[in-house]
């Protein structure tokens, strides 16, 4: 299946799947239909898109800039569907990524196109900065006595190992994002020997 991996928000989105088969079954248009069912783990998010047949055995699919425009930024998931008769066999299903759209009109609002690690790693960060410069870490709301309320933050080792943690997250992220842009891999480290 030729779905795309990655799709922004309010593009047209275009695609053909060729004639496949299933044990002795040969599965192609115009005999068979082809369905596309995309979902979120959001209530209310999803998209059907049914293939229209290519002359060639295949389908070709389209996703109008209008439905897209409509999905929410995150992780999708799919399944493709054939159809003929009362029978219906599940060819393929998996997984794409929807961006964010960044384009406006009129005035631009806030974007933050972080991933949720890098968004953490800097309240981690924040919190280790209001520790060192002298910040509450414990407090006690209520009666003298012990019929109070009391809370503890996370202590600084605790604040710290979590840095560690998702700086090696972020680093990950930034490595696979180079990778597939075509910019290698920023681990690989070469040498040259010579005279």
């Amino acid at each position: 299946m030729n779905i795309p991996a990655t799709i922004t928000a309010g593009d047209s989105v275009s695609w053909s799947d060729l004639a496949t088969t299933r044990g002795e079954t040969t599965i192609s248009s115009p005999t068979w239909d082809l369905t596309y069912y995309l979902r979120m783990n959001t209530a209310g998010e999803g998209a059907t898109v049914t293939g229209a047949a290519d002359g060639a055995g295949g389908w070709d699919l389209t996703i109008a800039a209008a439905t897209t425009a409509g999905f929410n930024a995150g992780s999708w998931y799919w399944q493709a569907q054939a159809s003929s008769g009362g029978l219906i066999i599940t060819l393929a299903s998996g997984s794409l990524q929807v961006l964010s759209s960044l384009a406006y009109t009129s005035t631009p609002g806030a974007f933050d196109g972080r991933s949720q690690a890098e968004k953490d790693l800097e309240v981690v960060q924040t919190a280790i900065r209001t520790i060192v410069a002298g910040g509450v870490s414990q407090y006690s709301v209520g009666a003298v006595g012990g019929s109070g309320r009391s809370a503890t933050k996370l202590s600084l080792s605790s604040l710290i190992k979590r840095e560690s943690y998702l700086k090696g997250v972020v680093a990950r992220e930034r490595a696979a994002e180079k990778i597939a842009a075509g910019l290698g891999d920023p681990r690989n480290l070469f040498v040259r020997f010579g005279s």
